[in-house]
């Protein structure tokens, strides 16, 4: 397997493209200020993680920056703070000042000289167009939970991405699932038989951070700890 056997790349975006757990550090700042107790980088992520997930269990409908106010409130408390819902609705408005990572925008448009570039984001619309602002392409697709009303790791999700890329063309066999998050991403890739690749950001650290831990790992095609390595990659290949 090549990564040029491919005709497609469809990305996860929060935690592969944006830093999304700078954002959200940065962002719960104001409520950590208020906890008595110290509480690491990862335990606020972890967490979130758990929060998050949850919440997007039990609410599958809800807009992501309104379910982010969701999860503030829960995380305030656990840890035994209060609130205003003002404050909730602030944080899920942060989602559009997260940060991209240094090196996505120059990867993406390499690699938007050679496939087809596909967003599937568990987020709202309003919310991924002021991400894909500081993305630097233009996406031939865009699916995101508020279209299909879930989040992933659903299996609608993905249900929905492969059977409108089916009517542009684009086959299972073409895509390369390429993500973070193996509990959001390549668990419902492998059940879903597309081949992935995983953009492992979180090398340095150990564990799961923002996201939760997938139990058994998935099976994953190709590994690279950034998005300019998988660039860097495929340019090898093609000029070998």
């Amino acid at each position: 397997m090549r990564l040029s056997d491919f005709k497609a790349l469809t990305f996860d975006c929060y935690g592969t493209l944006i830093d999304w757990e700078t954002g959200i550090f940065t962002g719960l700042q104001p409520l950590v200020a208020k906890v008595s107790r110290s509480l690491s980088r990862d335990d606020i992520l972890e967490a979130h993680a758990f929060h998050e997930s949850s919440t997007q269990a039990q609410t599958p409908a809800k807009h992501y920056p309104e379910l982010l106010a969701v999860v503030y409130r829960r995380l305030a408390e656990e840890w035994g703070v209060p609130v205003s819902w003002g404050e909730c609705l602030a944080y899920g408005a942060s989602v559009q000042a997260w940060p991209a990572f240094p090196d996505t925008a120059e990867s993406l448009r390499y690699l938007k000289q050679h496939y087809k570039l596909v967003i599937l984001s568990n987020v709202d619309n309003a919310s991924f167009w002021a991400s894909q602002q500081k993305l630097g392409v233009e996406f031939d697709a865009i699916y995101t939970a508020e279209d299909v009303g879930s989040y992933k790791p659903n299996d609608r999700n993905f249900d929905y991405m492969l059977k409108n890329l089916g009517r542009m063309g684009i086959e299972k066999t073409d895509i390369l699932h390429t993500a973070e998050s193996m509990f959001h991403d390549h668990g419902p890739a492998n059940r879903h038989g597309l081949a992935n690749c995983w953009i492992y950001r979180r090398h340095e650290q150990e564990g799961f951070g923002a996201t939760m831990n997938p139990g058994d790992m998935p099976k994953v095609d190709f590994r690279f700890t950034s998005m300019a390595e998988l660039a860097e990659a495929h340019g090898k290949e093609i000029s070998a």
